[in-house]
């Protein structure tokens, strides 16, 4: 259930850029002796955030098609929720005390979410979008991503195809080639695209010695 897990510190910057994202998560950031669990929702869009000055910042990536019935990523998309605290070093979720997850400890975490209902996973929706054969019609199937996910099936590509984009802008790879390897209509569009999901445009994604 677990897609990634990434750990980070505070950056000299007031805010940073964060891009379109298919995937929700819970980060929990640490500021001196206090910390706090938030769940991001899915993205549909690029936004600025702010840095917390003097945080570090843990954070866990699930997988497409895991959900929390209590709190669905549709009610999260573009959205975060801080989770109420119940102790110090735990929080409340859907009426029940959660510990604060540390690297070392994200599975045993995620295990005992989905021992106490807390977490589910979808194996249909995860399956579709792997691009495994399904047997359900696409208006079942699109019903099952969105309620596992909180995105369409179409929306969860563009992400993904402006992901794949950015992949290769920055290995150098020229934006008319990137346009024909992505998918993309035509330049224009790729940079409608990427502008809208990560908010950079391909000149300013791709390496600065090769860019054109």
């Amino acid at each position: 259930m677990i897609h990634h897990a990434w750990q980070t510190s505070s950056e000299p910057e007031e805010s940073f850029i964060s891009a379109a994202a298919s995937h929700w998560e819970m980060v929990v950031t640490q500021q001196g002796d206090s910390a706090r669990l938030t769940v991001r929702g899915p993205e549909t869009r690029a936004t600025a955030a702010p840095i917390p000055q003097g945080a570090v910042f843990f954070g866990i990536q699930f997988t497409l098609g895991t959900f929390m019935p209590g709190l669905p990523p549709g009610r999260l998309v573009d959205r975060s929720v801080t989770l109420p605290p119940a102790t110090q070093g735990s929080v409340r979720l859907d009426g029940s005390r959660i510990e604060l997850p540390e690297p070392d400890t994200a599975d045993a975490f995620v295990d005992r979410l989905v021992r106490a209902g807390l977490l589910m996973h979808d194996p249909v929706a995860a399956a579709d979008l792997r691009g495994d054969v399904v047997a359900l019609s696409p208006r079942s199937l699109e019903r099952r991503v969105l309620r596992a996910t909180g995105l369409t099936r179409g929306a969860i590509r563009q992400i993904r195809r402006a992901e794949r984009a950015v992949e290769l802008l920055s290995e150098g790879v020229a934006a008319l080639d990137v346009v024909h390897q992505a998918g993309y209509a035509d330049q224009p569009h790729l940079t409608r695209s990427l502008r809208r999901l990560v908010g950079r445009t391909p000149s300013q994604i791709r390496p600065r010695a090769t860019a054109q």
